[in-house]
């Protein structure tokens, strides 16, 4: 019976298949023409040849016109450089075989309306997962559209393009994976040492010392600050253990996220030891490599750091804030909601009933601060101790030149950052774990199920960050940010003016893309040679160039962190709210008018009067009376 269904198999798949032996060799195509996804109107378009077979290779030609087009190779093979301004016809030719595109350039203003609709959405709807799904399915059924096909087939198309495309590339990345990773672990953890009581020990040590809203705020800056070596850690780390006493202090769950995400990002990008100087470092390189300056990267970085007026007003703005009691704009109301709330209110405020229930720690739990202070010092201490072990170099540490910041730097910047927080959060994981189960907290079943309970509570985030980073790769192939370099640069100005300028559209390209390091590696590349090249047309000497171009280099860096902070679509705005439970557009509502407060004075106050060769203290100085003045005129007190 067996042997004759497995011969009427074999038939079938003869039936089926056999034709296809019949089809000659030569009839394979031996080349193809690759495309990117979008193909925008007077960008320049990298046209590859992809070869299926490369032990029968016959050079293909390449028309697109009708005009033959030189075809160069690379270390990824055939390509031909084509900037399209019209509808053109692309043809390759391979012995009798011609493949044919149409191709219909999109035009490059049509880049803006992916990030800047699901923004503008997010804003007025409050509401983050249809906003950037819409923002998501317009972009591509633009794609589609000006493929050829119809409206709707291309809304259709577009819409599936979001899932089996943009939203598997976004989760195939190693960068986001980690990141997914960590902060389940991270969730997981954070669970585990509420359920052993380690959570409410830190607390009840920490109400000691916090014992009112000034106080508690304190101590959230200064974990942040503490915590300076990564913006992730911090926000993740910060966030979920001191939730609990802001809870219990009637702080808003918005002014939380605040602190929290103003002492991540701005602290990370201008400390000496952090894992975003490898990606910075770099980027200045190339710009000093193209101007042919002599001065190594660090040391331009370093020299940058004094005109860094963004990150560091911002450091200071906080605690003004918390000293002087007084918010205003939309956080003045959430903190007033927060004073006014019951204790049992505010705690569930963010989180659904059953996560809450699942949290509770049980009444014959004794609190004990250590259960959740270990893992919390596994992560930070093996996040460290990750960092140094994968960026070790022996030949930077044998080099006796350098001084110890200099190779502790340059060690954490060439570091594997996401093994390094993998790593760190598991080890967290296993010490939660242990120290719940050693003392018979609960039973390691128990201890299973409230590690699970702590990975679902990251879903909701995950979801949103899976498609931030979706949004953010359809503006890549969009070239969102071609366009608004474009628009900003086409204006003829003074090389003083410069400085001003980049911050200006680091922070518009960072809140359209949602991404700080994506903005610096499009910016740097671009403005650091325009301003040397535009600065020597000016007549301006090496010695009056240079300060200039340092304030350029913080310009990029302070700009990305501000349009960072204001983006909803940004992955660390995003993490600030999952840390803190706080909504996700309340904390965008409310953050950014402070962000824009501080950016406005230290663009007027910083940027663009030292340019002209204003003192830099006094810079600051002037800056940091203006904000004082205005939180007092400006701020109430709660």
């Amino acid at each position: 019976m067996l042997k004759l269904v497995a011969n009427r198999l074999l038939l079938i798949t003869f039936i089926l298949l056999g034709p296809l032996s019949l089809i000659k060799a030569e009839d394979v195509p031996k080349s193809y023409l690759e495309l990117p996804p979008a193909i925008m109107k007077h960008v320049p378009t990298v046209i590859r040849i992809q070869t299926a077979n490369p032990d029968d290779f016959v050079e293909p030609i390449l028309m697109i016109d009708g005009v033959k087009r030189e075809i160069l190779s690379d270390e990824e093979g055939l390509y031909h450089e084509y900037t399209f301004t019209e509808a053109a016809e692309v043809q390759l030719i391979q012995q009798s075989r011609i493949e044919s595109k149409r191709i219909t350039p999109i035009p490059l203003w049509l880049s803006i309306l992916p990030p800047l609709i699901a923004i503008v959405m997010a804003l007025i709807t409050k509401e983050v997962f249809s906003s950037l799904f819409i923002g998501l399915l317009i972009g591509t059924s633009v794609i589609y559209k000006y493929s050829g096909i119809g409206f709707f087939v291309a809304i259709f198309k577009g819409a599936f393009a979001i899932i089996d495309t943009y939203l598997m590339h976004a989760l195939l990345s190693h960068e986001h994976l980690s990141i997914i990773i960590f902060s389940m672990l991270i969730g997981g953890m954070v669970t585990l040492i509420s359920l052993n009581g380690g959570m409410k020990g830190i607390v009840n040590i920490l109400s000691k010392y916090a014992n009112n809203r000034r106080s508690g705020q304190f101590i959230t800056y200064i974990m942040g600050m503490l915590i300076f070596f990564d913006d992730y850690a911090n926000t993740l780390v910060v966030g979920n253990t001191m939730r609990p006493v802001t809870d219990k202090l009637k702080i808003s769950r918005e002014k939380l996220a605040y602190i929290v995400d103003s002492t991540s990002a701005p602290i990370a990008a201008i400390a000496f030891i952090t894992t975003w100087i490898g990606a910075e470092l770099s980027y200045i390189q190339q710009g000093i490599a193209e101007v042919g300056l002599s001065s190594s990267a660090y040391s331009v970085f370093l020299q940058s750091l004094k005109y860094s007026f963004y990150p560091i007003l911002t450091l200071i703005f906080v605690p003004m804030l918390i000293w002087q009691r007084r918010d205003f704009g939309p956080m003045l109301k959430a903190e007033k909601q927060a004073k006014m709330a019951s204790h049992e209110s505010t705690e569930k405020k963010g989180r659904s009933p059953q996560i809450m229930k699942e949290l509770e720690v049980a009444e014959d739990v004794q609190p004990r601060w250590f259960n959740a202070v270990i893992p919390v010092f596994i992560v930070v201490a093996g996040t460290i101790a990750g960092l140094i072990y994968t960026g070790w170099n022996p030949a930077i540490w044998g080099n006796d030149h350098l001084s110890f910041t200099s190779k502790l730097s340059t060690t954490i910047g060439d570091a594997d950052v996401f093994n390094a927080l993998i790593w760190s959060s598991l080890a967290g994981v296993f010490a939660a774990l242990l120290l719940t189960t050693s003392q018979r907290i609960l039973n390691l079943k128990e201890s299973i199920e409230g590690l699970i309970n702590g990975f679902k509570t990251m879903f909701h985030a995950i979801l949103i960050l899976s498609l931030a980073w979706s949004l953010a790769l359809l503006t890549e192939h969009l070239h969102t940010a071609e366009f608004i370099t474009g628009l900003l640069t086409s204006i003829n100005i003074s090389p003083e003016f410069i400085p001003a300028l980049t911050f200006v559209f680091s922070a518009a390209i960072a809140f359209s893309t949602g991404s700080s390091w994506g903005t610096m590696a499009i910016i740097y590349p671009l403005i650091l040679p325009a301003i040397w090249k535009i600065g020597l047309e000016a007549g301006l000497d090496t010695e009056a160039i240079l300060p200039l171009f340092y304030n350029a280099v913080s310009s990029v860096l302070a700009g990305s962190v501000l349009g960072d902070h204001c983006s909803p679509i940004s992955d660390t705005t995003i993490l600030s709210s999952l840390a803190c439970s706080c909504h996700h557009i309340h904390h965008v509502r409310t953050q950014m008018p402070y962000a824009l407060v501080v950016g406005s004075i230290a663009l007027i106050m910083g940027t663009l009067p030292s340019a002209f060769g204003f003192p830099v203290i006094a810079s600051y100085a002037l800056a940091i009376g203006i904000l004082f003045v205005f939180i007092r005129l400006k701020g109430k007190l709660i």
